[in-house]
């Protein structure tokens, strides 16, 4: 299994990631050593998935305070160095959960800030493992098919955490269950995520799939050639309305339309209280040439505007279920309290 997040310590404390950014055409690995190269990085999707910048932003905070003491930074630049990291990417919750949890350990060091954030990673990997059979275990329950046609949006697998993954990690699981059928990966514009990134992964693991333009997934829903949507979340409100990659509010109400579930996958690291509905989270709007180029060429009028938002909220009536580690709760049936208190333990 690829892991997209790693840490070195020799020859020198180092983060070292898979670019993303070269998938699938090569495997390409950065050691980042300084907080310029980890948000540069995280901003250009070299690393991502929000389990994955979870584990990225523990330790990044390591890596500010080794230069930091490289550098002779005070302390008030060391902290505005953290925040950088902990802002480098707006609507996912995990990184600034990550860069948060470790924080309080900063006044053990930097060993007492890495032995936090590999907890992280580590709580990260049993977390993937949980919500995969909790949510294979409510989609079989519920679609009451031998072998389960999938249709899934963006990337959750390894590369999205820090093991297994989300979504990804629930088709997986049904896969090794042999109960898996065809699955429909959404090449997820602008930058192809489904297409590069979880078509290299299905392939990795001989898993047959086919992979569509993110316009046909509401026909393919509504001609009945599938069984369950599963995405995954980079932030779950306290609501339970999500947000993720966009494209995948269309699934949503495609599959509300056609009768079949609708899961979202994420650990419960991803549920944030303190966002009381989506209509609170940032959506973060890339930069507008992603969509008006194509592989560096550009495609559209030369006067023509990109309109780039990276994510879209499903609003919690429309999602069947969402598996964490913790649970599986329905948000379109059950009650608010009884949400919370499933997913937040």
């Amino acid at each position: 299994m690829v892991l997209a997040v790693e840490w070195l310590d020799e020859p020198r404390p180092t983060v070292r990631l898979i670019d993303q950014t070269r998938l699938p055409d090569a495997e390409v690995y950065l050691d980042i050593t300084t907080v310029d190269d980890l948000v540069d990085a995280i901003a250009t999707l070299a690393v991502r998935g929000a389990p994955a910048l979870g584990a990225v932003g523990g330790l990044g905070v390591v890596v500010a305070m080794n230069q930091a003491e490289a550098d002779g930074w005070d302390d008030g630049k060391l902290a505005a160095q953290v925040d950088r990291i902990r802002n480098a990417r707006p609507t996912a919750v995990n990184l600034a959960w990550g860069v948060d949890r470790v924080r309080p350990a900063m006044a053990g060091g930097p060993a007492a800030v890495l032995a936090e954030a590999l907890a992280i990673m580590a709580e990260d990997a049993d977390a993937n493992r949980a919500l995969s059979r909790l949510g294979a275990d409510w989609i079989l329950a519920h679609t009451g098919k031998d072998r389960v046609r999938v249709v899934t949006h963006c990337n959750t697998g390894a590369l999205a955490t820090t093991a297994w993954g989300t979504a990804y990690g629930i088709i997986h699981e049904l896969y090794d269950r042999a109960r898996l059928g065809l699955v429909y990966a959404d090449e997820t514009r602008p930058l192809l995520q489904g297409a590069r990134l979880t078509s290299w992964e299905l392939t990795q693991d001989g898993i047959d799939h086919v992979v569509q333009t993110d316009g046909a997934a509401s026909s393919t829903i509504l001609r009945g050639l599938v069984d369950v949507a599963i995405i995954g979340a980079d932030r779950i409100a306290a609501n339970g309305d999500t947000a993720n990659k966009v494209g995948s509010v269309a699934l949503a109400l495609a599959c509300r339309r056609a009768g079949i579930p609708f899961v979202v996958a994420a650990p419960s690291s991803t549920v944030d209280l303190s966002t009381p509905t989506g209509s609170q989270i940032v959506i973060e709007e890339r930069d507008p040439s992603e969509v008006t180029t194509f592989d560096g060429r550009r495609t559209a009028p030369p006067r023509a505007r990109g309109f780039n938002p990276a994510f879209d909220v499903t609003p919690h009536d429309l999602i069947s279920a969402v598996a964490t580690e913790r649970g599986v709760v329905e948000p379109a049936t059950h009650p608010h309290p009884r949400l919370l208190a499933q997913i937040t333990g």
